[in-house]
Order: structure tokens, then sequence, then C-alpha cells
């Protein structure tokens, strides 16, 4: 008989290990896949590991500088400084899949399976005046389009779908993680558009690339 390998064996289910952030007000909801495993991350928040550029893409939005949301040292992000800009500009977090397995040791979409979606409607009962949501990868947009049968926009497209009885705009951003090899700054001119026609952040809406 051939000995077992981890292959073999029944994989773990992974519960999501972080409570939806749904600031009173939001306007935006951003939806990634899923965290990583705590190895790997270095605050306790959405897009904690250090590796992920999404608050350096954020930063630099935000402040002109990609390293404003890192603490002194640059070895983690500031929570609270995220937190309190997620607040104040009305920008919600959380991710399609509630349950996954993970097909391999690593943080990589490609090798997840979501075991239970994320109930999205759910969530944006939560926030009334939400009208946008922006996924943040293609695990997530092929999660939330399975989920409601929309039609998958291009990367840094959109699309219209109806949810929680009012209509939704659906931006398909570029993975802010690096296993998606382009630049912040490349990256940064996509999520400006729907951050700016959502009022997270200010000033005209440019072209993308």
């Amino acid at each position: 008989m051939k000995p077992s390998t981890n292959s073999d064996a029944q994989a773990a289910v992974e519960r999501h290990p972080l409570p939806p952030f749904l600031p009173e007000g939001a306007r935006l909801l951003m939806l990634g896949s899923f965290p990583p495993q705590r190895r790997r991350w270095s605050m306790e928040f959405f897009y904690p590991n250090l590796q992920n550029d999404m608050w350096r893409i954020v930063g630099l939005l935000a402040a002109g500088d990609k390293s404003h949301f890192l603490a002194p040292g640059g070895r983690q992000f500031d929570r609270e400084r995220i937190e309190a800009f997620c607040r104040e500009r009305g920008l919600a977090l959380y991710d399609t899949a509630e349950e996954v397995v993970r097909l391999r040791d690593n943080a990589s979409d490609n090798f997840l399976q979501v075991v239970r979606r994320t109930d999205i409607e759910a969530l944006l009962a939560r926030i009334p005046r939400c009208r946008t949501i922006v996924v943040t990868g293609q695990k997530a947009a092929d999660t939330l389009c399975e989920a409601t049968g929309c039609a998958q926009p291009p990367v840094g497209g959109r699309t219209t779908l109806r949810l929680a009885d009012r209509e939704m705009t659906l931006w398909r951003m570029p993975s802010s993680s690096r296993a998606y090899p382009r630049p912040v700054e490349w990256k940064a001119e996509f999520y400006r558009r729907p951050f700016v026609e959502a009022g997270i952040l200010a000033g005209e809406e440019t072209p993308r690339p």
C-alpha cells in the first residue's frame, strides 16, 4: 500500500478570521478573496501581508506616499491609521469567501477552494449608502460573479448589477498581490477611478493606463 501524503489527506476548512469592516456611512465595499495564513500577517486587519501592496496603493492615492500606512521601521502596517482612514472616507472591507480550503500550504488564490461564499447582500444591508463594489483580483471577481450571475468586467472595467434592492456598480481591479507583477504606481491608477467616483478620494477621475 502506498503511504499517505499531504496531498492525499483531506485539507482542513478555514473560516474567515476577521469580522466584516463596515463603517457607518460606507460608500464603497472592497472585496478580496480570503486572508493569507496568520504567519504572514503584520497586523490584525485586511490585507495584512507586508508583501501585499494594497495599503501602499491606498497610501499613494490618499497621501502621495507608498509608505504612508507603514508603521515606523517599515516592518508592519499601521492598523490604527488604516482604520481611521477607512472610517473617515467610507471604505468598507471584507472578502468574497467565508470558508475555504487551501489546496497547497501557501497564500495563492490559485490553490484556494471556496467552500462557502459570503452573503454580499447581507453585508450591503448593513451599509445602505454603499453603491460601489470593488473586487481586488481574479479569485474575488470569479467568486462574486458566480454568486450573482453578473458578467465579469475586464480588469479596470465596471458593470452594473442589482443587489440588496439597489443598483450597484461593480469594478474589477488588478490584484494588489506581488504575484501580479506590476508596479504600485500602475495599479494605483486603476484604483483611483472607483475611489474618486465613490467619493473615497477627491479629484478628477483620470484615464486608466
